[in-house]
């Protein structure tokens, strides 16, 4: 009876505990934990380059370039050795369509994108490295969920949703680091991220690096390798019409 008394009160112990804290505590602790406040405030602009592979034709790489400063995001996704093109910039924004067979020179044919596809690429802008950067400002709300177990690792769940969109994200409570995020969009589809590996970039932040990738569409579950370069220099031509 004492043992069982014992426990119960540990249990209630472990669960005010974990209440006790809010969603801003945990994404600060993985602020700290992956570089600290001071480096990650001083981020104005990234390279990212990643490849989605599933041993299929579908496979596809990624190439992103944001500069905060001027609100511009390049995106480019290659599929079957073409290339579609996708970019933002203040009030701007385009899509480039690759025109003719793909074993000659490329040319584009260049259209605006709508109101709706501009205002998810600046969304993405900053979400592209942190889902949470700077939320309050973008209409967020972030919520503690609770403590939950993913593959036997004890997690932080917080819920951000706003602007149609919702994010689950699930911090290790030992580490600090986000391992998995769920993305679901005004559309209804649900993108799935678990993050296997960490690494320290040469800015001295870590970011995921590797991990696994499904969405509710496809459902082909992919690995994804990513490599980010902060602070990088952008050359003109990459956030131009």
């Amino acid at each position: 009876m004492k043992n069982t008394a014992l426990k119960i009160v540990a249990f209630v112990f472990i669960n005010l505990s974990t209440f006790a804290q809010n969603a801003d505590d945990i994404f600060n602790r993985y602020l700290e934990t992956t570089g600290g406040k001071d480096l990650w405030a001083g981020v104005s602009t990234y390279s990212i380059k990643q490849t989605y592979r599933g041993n299929s034709a579908a496979d596809y790489d990624i190439e992103l370039k944001g500069s905060f400063g001027e609100t511009a995001l390049y995106k480019a996704k290659t599929i079957l050795k073409r290339t579609f093109i996708f970019g933002v910039k203040g009030a701007e924004g385009w899509r480039k369509v690759p025109l003719g067979s793909s074993d000659k020179v490329t040319q584009y044919e260049t259209n605006t994108l709508s109101d709706k596809e501009q205002e998810n690429m600046r969304r993405e802008l900053k979400e592209n490295i942190l889902p949470f950067l700077d939320y309050e400002a973008k209409g967020y709300i972030a919520t503690l969920v609770g403590g939950e177990t993913i593959n036997g690792v004890k997690v932080a769940h917080i819920e951000l949703s706003g602007k149609g969109i919702k994010y689950n994200l699930y911090f290790d409570e030992t580490t600090n680091l986000l391992i998995r995020k769920k993305l679901t969009l005004s559309s209804g589809e649900v993108i799935t991220e678990d993050y296997t590996k960490y690494s320290e970039t040469v800015y001295g932040i870590k970011f995921p690096t590797e991990s696994n990738y499904l969405s509710s569409i496809d459902k082909r579950n992919l690995k994804v390798s990513t490599s980010i370069i902060f602070n990088d220099t952008i050359a003109p031509a990459f956030l131009t019409r």
